[in-house]
């Protein structure tokens, strides 16, 4: 099994892609042996005209088939690498999957804007969504009050329990470059008192699945050099 995904700015290590950082987990978490390949998206063209025109990594190549859709990747995986021989990703909650689903989108709009005068309300929209992840976060799951009928506050490490899943394949990288984009662009931490989300965060970042799939922040910075604005005065 073999996944060419993009390359970084020196052609030689993993650039910044969360599709491809959101399979690599998977793969990693799955246990299998398989191949990462980096593409200079450069040289893209006469690399990828043989293997999948047209189309941008993450791909999937599996006994000389090549798939392109980073959706179905996962569905392939999840279907093909399943128990007994190997673990269960998926979420035991549906609500797992979905939440967070917002975030990427108002952080676009928030770190994309130059104009001073729409920071604030943009900012505001933005936190927003990351409130409503945390108290996701802080919200005992139905197996967590089955255990502790009294508790009152969550203490698991990841969105659906105490290990990794899709979900958390999905929502992870692009929580790594909403840190790593809004501290350049904005002076912008997630906030501390946002409990939940923090934990989450700090448990992820001692998960070498993850911590070791992320791309460098320059990687990062770099991708957003044409992307992201300074406020201006």
């Amino acid at each position: 099994m073999r996944m060419p995904v993009r390359a970084s700015d020196d052609a030689e290590s993993v650039g910044n892609c969360p599709f491809c950082q959101r399979l690599f987990m998977i793969l990693w978490l799955k246990g299998i042996n398989f191949t990462l390949t980096t593409v200079d998206m450069r040289r893209a063209p006469d690399v990828l005209k043989n293997l999948a025109p047209g189309s941008q990594p993450p791909f999937l190549i599996y006994n000389e088939e090549v798939k392109t859709d980073t959706n179905k990747i996962e569905e392939f995986l999840e279907e093909k690498l399943a128990p007994p021989n190997y673990p269960k990703l998926g979420c035991r909650y549906k609500e797992s999957n979905t939440t967070g689903q917002d975030i990427f989108r108002k952080f676009s709009a928030y770190i994309k804007n130059p104009n001073p005068g729409l920071n604030i309300m943009l900012e505001k929209q933005f936190l927003s969504t990351l409130v409503k992840l945390s108290m996701y976060l802080d919200t005992p799951l139905p197996h967590e009050l089955d255990q502790n009928p009294s508790i009152a506050e969550s203490t698991r490490l990841y969105l659906d329990g105490d290990s990794f899943t899709l979900a958390d394949c999905n929502l992870l990288p692009k929580l790594n470059i909403i840190k790593v984009v809004c501290k350049e662009y904005r002076n912008f931490d997630i906030p501390r008192e946002l409990k939940g989300l923090t934990r989450y965060l700090d448990n992820a970042y001692k998960q070498e699945q993850f911590r070791y799939t992320c791309p460098n922040d320059s990687e990062i910075l770099t991708a957003y050099k044409s992307v992201a604005k300074y406020l201006t005065k």
